[in-house]
This record gives C-alpha cells, sequence and structure tokens, in this order.
C-alpha cells in the first residue's frame, strides 16, 4: 500500500568485511534462472525497501550468509549495534513431488548433462510444472520470512538485501535452487544416473619405482626430460574453471584481484626452469 514507504529512514552502521554485491548498477543476476530469483522478490511489490535492499547489498551490509536444505539464515547490519538475524525458509519439495521430477528429468539426459556443465536448462520449469511442483517459489505459502530488525513489513529491506546476494549466487551455482527445494547437487546427480556411469579405467601401471633412494636420485637425467616450456595461455586458468567464489566480500571480482599474482608467477616459474642468468 501507498504508506508503506512512509517510514522514519535510518542509516546503517557500516561493515567491514561484509558481503558485496558484484554488480554495482542495473539489475541483479545475469542468467535467466538468477533473474527469476529476483522476480519472485520483487513480486512482493515492497516498494522503496526494494530500493533499500539493493543499496545494503551493494554496501556490503549483509555480514554472513548460511544455506542449508531449504533454509538460509543470514546477518545483516542496520542502525543498531548488533547486527539483525534474517531467516527465508523455502518449502521443500516431498519426496513424492521429487520422485515425478527425476523421473520426468531422466527421460530426456540432456537434463543432467546440461546440469553438471553448470546450466539450467530453460525448459526445467516446465518439467517440474508437469509432475505437479514447481522450481522456484510460486505462491507466499513457498516462503517463510523472518528480521529480528523492527520493521513490521515482511520482507523488509534486511531480507530483499539477502534475497539479492542469493539471486547473484544463483548465477554461480544454478544447484542452488535445488537445494533450496530440498534436494542437493550429489542427491539430484545420483537420482539423475549421473553416478552410475562406468568410471575410466585406471592407468595402465608403469616400471615400478627402484627401492634403493640413491639409485632413484642418482640416476642420469634425460636433457629433454622437462619437455618444452613455455608461459600458459591464460592466467589464473584453474581459478577460472572454479568459477565465482561463493559470496565474495572483496570490492572487485577473486579472479581479477588474484590475476596479476598467478601472472607473476608463471613468469617466475619459467624463469627457474629455463633460467636466465639469475
Amino acid at each position: 500500500m501507498w504508506w508503506n514507504d512512509f517510514y522514519p529512514r535510518s542509516k546503517p552502521k557500516a561493515v567491514r568485511g561484509g558481503i558485496k554485491a558484484q554488480t554495482t548498477r542495473g539489475a541483479f543476476g545475469q542468467t535467466w534462472w538468477a533473474k527469476r530469483w529476483i522476480a519472485v522478490l520483487e513480486g512482493f511489490d515492497l516498494g522503496a525497501r526494494l530500493t533499500r535492499g539493493r543499496s545494503y547489498a551493494r554496501a556490503g551490509q549483509v555480514k554472513s550468509i548460511a544455506v542449508a536444505d531449504g533454509k538460509v539464515t543470514a546477518q545483516v547490519q542496520g542502525s543498531r549495534p548488533s547486527p539483525y538475524r534474517v531467516e527465508i525458509a523455502v518449502r521443500r519439495l516431498d519426496p513424492r513431488e521429487w520422485a515425478k521430477v527425476v523421473a520426468r528429468l531422466n527421460e530426456q539426459a540432456a537434463f543432467a548433462a546440461k546440469l553438471l556443465a553448470g546450466e539450467m536448462p530453460p525448459e526445467i520449469e516446465t518439467v517440474f510444472g508437469e509432475a505437479g511442483a514447481s522450481l522456484f517459489p510460486a505462491r507466499l505459502d513457498d516462503l517463510a520470512t523472518e528480521c529480528s530488525c523492527p520493521d513490521w513489513s515482511n520482507p523488509c529491506k534486511h531480507i530483499a538485501a539477502v534475497y539479492y546476494l542469493l539471486g547473484e549466487e544463483f548465477d554461480r551455482d544454478p544447484f542452488l535452487i535445488f537445494r533450496l527445494r530440498g534436494m542437493d547437487r550429489p542427491k539430484l546427480m545420483k537420482a539423475l544416473g549421473a553416478s552410475a556411469r562406468p568410471a575410466a579405467p585406471p592407468p595402465a601401471a608403469g616400471e615400478p619405482l627402484p627401492p634403493d633412494p640413491a639409485a632413484f636420485w642418482g640416476g642420469p637425467v634425460p636433457e629433454d626430460v622437462v619437455g618444452a616450456v613455455s608461459e600458459p595461455p591464460v592466467a589464473a586458468g584453474a581459478l577460472r574453471r572454479l568459477g565465482k567464489f561463493p559470496f565474495w566480500r572483496g570490492d572487485r571480482p577473486l579472479v581479477e584481484v588474484l590475476e596479476p599474482v598467478y601472472r607473476s608467477a608463471r613468469e617466475a616459474g619459467v624463469r627457474a626452469v629455463v633460467g636466465n642468468g639469475q
């Protein structure tokens, strides 16, 4: 209602090392599933609380976030000395609902392949609907939110801030919404039959190592034992493969922060192997 936007403004206490949103302006979330989560929040018609929630998320007012099956707990610093405790509970699908969903997903092997690649297939919401369930909260009854702040409105700006940060986390980990619905990644992939795939055969054993340490360390070293030495074409390649750090607290993305360190180590490693007269 119109009077929801007229309540005393308060200035939150600054937080050092809080969880900051990676987006500094504009919409939260890049993938369609992250935007879908944000749309659930924005469908609550919170007025100014949404704006303040975004500001809290970008200012790093959220001190901690913990995600469990069907539940999110967080601490958000407001204007009072102690942070407020936020709880967001998502209705978990019961075993019968999950059985129907998994049966539908198993009908198309492409779903498991895309999920393993960190991608949420757009058709997955239709699959949940055909099973008589929903992947994202469809009604207010699917969500139960609580904050220890004195604001009578629920969701408040503190809850909204956590919602927005969860939206960014969905970009990094599409399995998060499954966990909030009661099925974490290992359980889901096992249910989809991914764990039943035959493992690759172990590599053939080579010549056994000599039992005598002197023989091991004292043998001749071939000139080409190292092979061709060159710098990797991409700095911090392994770090990039790991993806975004969950609920990163820095002002800049982790890869951007550490890339100069990886680049320097890469150059030093090549010099150590090839030698440069130093």
